[in-house]
């Protein structure tokens, strides 16, 4: 059974939009290398439509570097009910995604990397499908912007592990809280 990991920016004041306009100044090794360990064990991309097409806007356009060309290379599954038509390797999970997910959970291989925080990702914690959170808070205050999970109900995680990078990122990796 494949795994689900769901990988996102935030600021302190919990903002998850605009990630381009306030992470970019705190990339560096490290933080390079957490991100390719995470893409390392994975073997395709879950995305929902607004972080798919920013993503097939820039990524292709970039190359020669191994975390980019695996980014390019992977097979990548979106959540819209909207597209009609994709580029960048990716396919429109059929019909409901949530039950398209499940299926594609089910399937032998790497796990699932998703990118990207909004109302698929709600979907997908909502549905109990999300295994592995990897919160990458930001030492920044964005002071506007859509909040991380903002109206969603009272959801218990368990802290797994803090990484905290010499730039002031702190990566949170949280799995969902197992009720007995």
């Amino acid at each position: 059974m494949r795994k689900i990991i769901e990988s996102t920016f935030v600021t302190l004041d919990g903002v998850v939009s605009t990630p381009e306009r306030w992470s970019a100044p705190y990339w560096d090794d490290e933080h390079s290398a957490y991100a390719a360990a995470l893409l390392r064990d994975a073997d395709a991309l879950l995305l929902g439509r607004a972080t798919y097409e920013q993503f097939a806007g820039s990524w292709p356009k970039r190359s020669g570097d191994w975390y980019t060309d695996t980014m390019n290379a992977l097979p990548k599954h979106v959540a819209s009910q909207t597209l009609t038509e994709t580029a960048w390797n990716a396919e429109v999970l059929p019909g409901d995604a949530i039950t398209a997910v499940k299926a594609l959970k089910e399937q032998d291989g790497g796990h699932l990397l998703k990118f990207g925080t909004g109302s698929f990702s709600r979907s997908l914690l909502e549905n109990g499908l999300v295994d592995e959170y990897h919160f990458w808070i930001f030492p920044v205050v964005a002071g506007q912007g859509t909040r991380l999970l903002d109206g969603l109900a009272q959801t218990q995680l368990v802290l797994v592990e803090a990484t905290t990078f010499s730039s002031g990122i702190v990566v949170h990796k949280a799995v969902p809280h197992q009720h007995s």
